[in-house]
């Protein structure tokens, strides 16, 4: 086997690490949102805290980067879902766009894993991505399916309202990704 090969192969994690990696994500992605709603509902910001500092975001983002785009897709298209199914949250008319959103967050950070650029910058390319097909599939869904639940302005709302969260990912995900690769790097 060449070095290339070898690194590739290295660099893949297995089926079974993925899945744990997508499964830890869809319940961080359920259960940290729950905490912001809490908070929201205590201090009566209600479900503002969450719409805010973008808690959902988090898991997803990261797992792509830390597992791949396989774990990091799997996990942003059924945490929407998982949290729906226990909480309700988000609403029906949002849950298909976050569904998409948060697939293309977990896809493209997994895409973006052995890309050798600033891990803050995968995360600003992420957020793009997900931010520019969430746009375009209210569009979509807008323009061409005539839906009347949603409208234009969410998408220019969710960024305003969202750049907290923005800003904690910019934080918090390179942070962790640096940690974690240090404990792996510790280990050998």
């Amino acid at each position: 086997m060449n070095n290339k090969s070898t690194a590739i192969t290295m660099n893949r994690l297995s089926v079974k690490t993925q899945t744990m990696a997508a499964a830890a994500a869809i319940i961080a992605a359920v259960a940290l949102p729950q905490f912001f709603h809490v908070m929201g509902a205590l201090s009566g910001l209600g479900t503002g805290l969450g719409e805010a500092f973008l808690p959902m975001h988090l898991p997803i983002i990261l797992a792509g980067l830390l597992a791949g785009p396989y774990a990091g897709a799997a996990a942003g298209l059924l945490a929407p879902l998982a949290s729906f199914a226990c909480s309700g949250m988000p609403t029906s008319a949002m849950l298909p766009f976050m569904m998409i959103e948060l697939c293309v967050y977990g896809l493209s950070a997994g895409l973006l894993k052995n890309v050798k650029i600033p891990v803050i910058a995968k995360v600003v390319i992420t957020q793009i991505a997900g931010r520019v097909i969430r746009a375009a599939a209210i569009l979509v869904s807008l323009y061409a399916f005539g839906n009347e639940n949603v409208r234009v302005a969410a998408i220019w709302m969710s960024i305003v309202t969202g750049l907290f969260g923005l800003v904690l990912q910019w934080t918090l995900i390179p942070l962790a990704v640096y940690r974690l690769e240090d404990m792996k790097r510790n280990e050998n």
